[in-house]
């Protein structure tokens, strides 16, 4: 059956089909346990959280499945030398965005606090609990934290934006090398070059990637029902990992406006910007996103942009004004109509037999 791959051998699973594995909130216990209870496997997005957070996460979990889940973390968690910027540079992103806080009808915030990288503590806490799957973006951990997971017995798997990327996760030792395609919501999670270099699509970046690698790769990106999966196991594809999909499930994280807007059909279209966090990410095109298109230069880098426009984005979700937010969304959001992680899961299955 299409379903026997050397994925759902390596992980213990029923099926090889991965949910993407959300920030900022987004992931819930709930949508990671009923994705692994389903037969696939649970992703957790991490990056946000401090060590006893995910502690306790990986606690809740256990409480909730008795099978394998992934656990994500950003290598590279950060893009701010020294941990701040000057008070020119500060006072040139207020400029850019004091309409948009006027719009909200509050007051421009102070600078962020210096940021502090949480990724070595983060690391540790993975390395002590041992998620069946440690997955990460923007980067490779050492070779002494990748020979520890192989030790412990922790699969590693590592996102690639090009073909470059997904060489450099083979050749350090990764497990799983995650192709993910321009088409995904959320960042863009490259670490070789700037994102922007990234524009391969799912299907090329699998095709390119199979051709040179040993290594099993799991296709992200433009992927939401049984004939994506499909598609990407004819190219070569070991499993699939799907974002969107799961993202406008009622158990994600995710605002009831988002998850609506996610389902809304073919009035969904997305824009990749970096105005939110500071990072290039694809979401729902909404004014000010669109707005600031080329502005970039005037933006705070990650995560300190992120610190800025919460306050922002807080005050938009209180009044509704939704276009001065960015809902994350893949571009394969028109197709979508499944709104519990469970009938997602069993539609995906089933759909996929019948197109294999």
């Amino acid at each position: 059956m299409w379903y026997n791959t050397k994925v759902t051998e390596l992980l213990g699973i029923e099926y090889p089909i991965m949910q993407g594995p959300f920030g900022g909130n987004f992931s819930t216990v709930e949508l990671t346990a009923s994705v692994s209870n389903s037969g696939g496997i649970g992703g957790y997005g991490a990056y946000t959280l401090s060590p006893q957070e995910i502690v306790d996460v990986n606690d809740k979990l256990k409480a909730l499945t008795s099978k394998p889940y992934n656990i994500n973390l950003w290598v590279s968690d950060n893009d701010v030398p020294g941990g701040t910027v000057t008070d020119e540079q500060y006072e040139e992103t207020k400029k850019l965005f004091k309409p948009y806080f006027d719009q909200a009808g509050i007051p421009l915030p102070e600078k962020p606090a210096p940021f502090k990288s949480r990724f070595e503590n983060q690391l540790q806490v993975i390395l002590d609990i041992r998620p069946k799957v440690f997955s990460f973006v923007f980067g490779i951990p050492s070779p002494d934290v990748l020979e520890q997971c192989r030790r412990l017995g922790i699969v590693t798997a590592g996102g690639a934006t090009t073909l470059d990327e997904a060489i450099a996760l083979e050749n350090a030792g990764v497990d799983l090398v995650l192709a993910s395609g321009f088409e995904a919501g959320g960042h863009r999670p490259s670490f070789l070059a700037p994102a922007e270099q990234s524009s391969i699509g799912t299907f090329v970046l699998l095709q390119l990637i199979r051709d040179k690698l040993k290594t099993p790769v799991i296709a992200a990106g433009g992927i939401a029902d049984g004939k994506g999966i499909a598609a990407a196991f004819t190219l070569g594809a070991d499993a699939v990992q799907i974002g969107t999909a799961f993202l406008a499930t009622e158990e994600s994280g995710a605002l009831p406006v988002h998850r609506e807007m996610l389902l809304a059909g073919s009035s969904v279209s997305t824009l990749l910007s970096r105005a939110f966090t500071g990072r290039l990410g694809r979401g729902i095109t909404t004014t000010l996103a669109g707005d600031l298109v080329g502005k970039e230069k005037d933006f705070l880098p990650f995560p300190l942009q992120a610190t800025f426009m919460s306050h922002l984005r807080k005050a938009a979700i209180e009044q509704q004004k939704w276009d001065l937010l960015l809902f994350w969304s893949g571009q394969i959001a028109p197709i979508l109509k499944h709104r519990k992680a469970s009938v997602l899961m069993k539609a995906l299955v089933e759909e996929t037999t019948n197109h294999r």
